[in-house]
């Protein structure tokens, strides 16, 4: 099996709305009483779980079926991997039901992400970013004996009862707590007012918790009154999400380090004294360029204010008040490479960010071999910032792309890789096995992965669609690049020097065994959104924006990055900003996430 069977939930598994304030919520509560104006408000709210959710099936009270997510309407069928998760009973007692459908959140405790991410450390390879992205992709592993080496856990937060009368849902929940299943640690019930208050003790009450949460979830208790209601398209009518803001704390600045990318870019870092934000402990923030400094005028000793984007990315936010009146050091522009200690510049008159000059900088192929391997381009597992860093060190590669010559002779490059720090045998092996596979990823990740200037995933599938071979591209004029959609003169500039700095690279690289594969060619005629121009902004409900300008270039769209009159329709999500407001001067259609997945049944 190289893939989870597809199948249909036998209900749609909804998003939710969400709300941001008490207000927000009120508005929520007025506008669902309109349609039953005779019915009690009466709530269970409950910690909104940041993982993946979960459809269990139960027949004859033994799990018969485990369904992920997917679309809402189809999702994979993972039920050998579900029966390895502890807090998932195999088989109920006998006063439950014969058949019924319990849905959750599958996810995996900051303790456990802490405890698999030295794991990872010690054999050289990447870090899980975050606990949800480990649990979504420990739940996609085909072998399910390294689903249960994982350590997931589940809460359910629903149950669609196959028999008898369904009860309450606080009633539901506790039901489940005696059959097995996990019970939320932290929940509440009764009027809106009960509910606003019970947020309010949740906010910093969350972080001590051993998972990640985002929010609060309402439901409205009586089964009857949610089957009253009933749902639109894309939402339940009785149940809201309440949004917890980033979570903001104060720290000090103990020193502002230079990072430098594969461009040769110098970006600034915070150094900070450790304090703990969203769960987990802060070190460092990144902060963008030296205009950034700039703006928040920040000095090393400053108080400021942190948080996390999107509950991941720490970030300065501003200073804390009165700290601008303090006669602190200022931070030091690099006047050379703090690695190489090359010359420092701009590369044009009109760029923020000063970059490393020198071409043989260490520092911008370890970034390069980063991105190399990087899951947005050749997705090679194991290709991580350390082991790139003693590649680079070795002296050994001069680019990225000659790492692709270890599998050539593997006796060689087996033993090379093994003796290197913190690389077992084993996980050399598994390198080895992803860098034969990237020899034949498409064309378009192998042109990200290349690192041209300027050229990123969007303009890589434009270039590949326009040239479908690297001899085809490497061979184009100017004149013939800027004929691609969305590829001005500077992209066109920026590949055309970039091939005439490398003129053999497409003949050294099929000498390496590279075969990228060709973007295969696609009759659109007959799909639904063939011929619309589409543009993706905010954030979607569950879709991350490279699935949903996928799953819109399935349905026959072309996927642009800037709305423009030839746009024709703008799929937007939360927080959509300038993209949406333009898109409405313009009077192009704006849909959503729901009405996306509805092209697609």
């Amino acid at each position: 099996m190289d893939a989870f069977e597809k199948r249909r939930h036998a209900s749609p598994m909804l998003s939710l709305d969400n709300a941001y304030s008490e207000e927000e919520l009120r508005e929520w509560e007025a506008k669902w009483r309109k349609l039953a104006p005779d019915a009690a408000p009466r709530y269970a709210a409950e910690l909104k779980v940041d993982g993946l959710s979960l459809s269990l099936r139960y027949e004859g009270r033994k799990l018969v079926e485990a369904l992920t997510r997917g679309d809402g309407e189809t999702g994979e069928l993972v039920t050998e991997n579900a029966r390895t998760i502890a807090d998932i009973p195999l088989e109920l007692p006998a006063d439950a039901p014969g058949r019924l459908e319990v849905r959750g959140e599958v996810f995996l405790s900051r303790k456990r992400w802490e405890e698999l991410n030295r794991q990872r450390d010690a054999r050289g390879e990447p870090r899980f970013a975050n606990p949800r992205n480990a649990a979504s992709g420990t739940m996609k592993q085909l072998d399910s004996r390294e689903v249960a080496a994982r350590g997931l856990s589940f809460l359910p937060w629903q149950v669609l009862w196959g028999e008898g009368d369904p009860e309450d849902h606080a009633c539901s929940m506790a039901r489940l707590g005696t059959w097995g299943f996990g019970e939320m640690p932290a929940h509440g019930s009764g009027d809106l007012e009960a509910v606003l208050a019970f947020i309010a003790t949740q906010g910093e009450a969350r972080l001590l918790l051993p998972f990640d949460t985002d929010g609060v979830v309402l439901k409205l208790l009586d089964p009857g009154l949610q089957q009253r209601l009933g749902a639109t398209d894309r939402v339940p009518r009785w149940a809201i999400a309440f949004k917890f803001p980033a979570t903001q704390v104060t720290t000090t600045v103990l020193g502002i380090t230079w990072q430098v990318g594969r461009s040769g870019k110098l970006t600034p870092v915070a150094e900070l004294e450790a304090v703990e934000v969203a769960g987990s402990t802060v070190r460092r923030a990144t902060l963008h360029n030296a205009d950034e400094l700039a703006r928040l005028g920040l000095r090393i000793g400053h108080r400021v204010f942190i948080e996390k984007g999107g509950e991941v990315i720490p970030k300065v936010v501003a200073l804390v008040p009165g700290e601008e009146a303090r006669d602190l050091p200022a931070p030091i522009i690099p006047a050379t490479c703090p690695v190489c200690s090359g010359e420092v510049g701009k590369a044009d008159d009109e760029e923020v960010a000063i970059r490393c000059l020198n071409p043989e900088c260490p520092a911008k192929l370890v970034a390069r071999l980063q991105h190399f391997g990087g899951r947005s381009a050749l997705d090679i597992e194991g290709l991580g910032g350390a082991l790139a860093e003693q590649l680079v060190g070795s002296g050994r590669f001069e680019q990225p792309w000659e790492v692709m010559s270890l599998p050539l002779d593997p006796r060689q490059g087996l033993g090379y890789l093994s003796g290197l720090e913190r690389m077992a045998e084993k996980s050399a092996q598994n390198l080895m096995d992803a860098l034969v596979l990237a020899r034949t990823k498409p064309l378009a990740r192998w042109i990200h992965a290349l690192g041209i200037p300027m050229v990123g995933a969007r303009t890589a599938e434009l270039l590949a669609e326009a040239h479908p071979s690297l001899e085809s591209l490497w061979a184009a004029d100017e004149h013939r690049l800027q004929a691609v959609e969305e590829v001005g003169p500077k992209v066109a500039a920026a590949v055309r020097a970039f091939a005439d700095l490398h003129p053999d690279l497409p003949a050294r690289l099929a000498e390496l065994g590279v075969r990228p594969e060709p973007p295969a060619p696609r009759d659109l005629s007959g799909l639904p959104l063939a011929g619309e121009v589409a543009v993706v902004t905010g954030t979607l409900p569950t879709l991350s924006r490279e699935d949903a300008e996928a799953l819109l270039k399935r349905l026959g769209a072309k996927v642009t990055s800037s709305v423009s009159p030839k746009t024709t329709l703008l799929l937007a999500g939360e927080k959509a900003g300038s993209k949406l407001a333009k898109a409405e001067a313009l009077g192009i259609p704006v849909r959503d996430e729901a009405w996306l997945r509805s092209q697609g049944s």
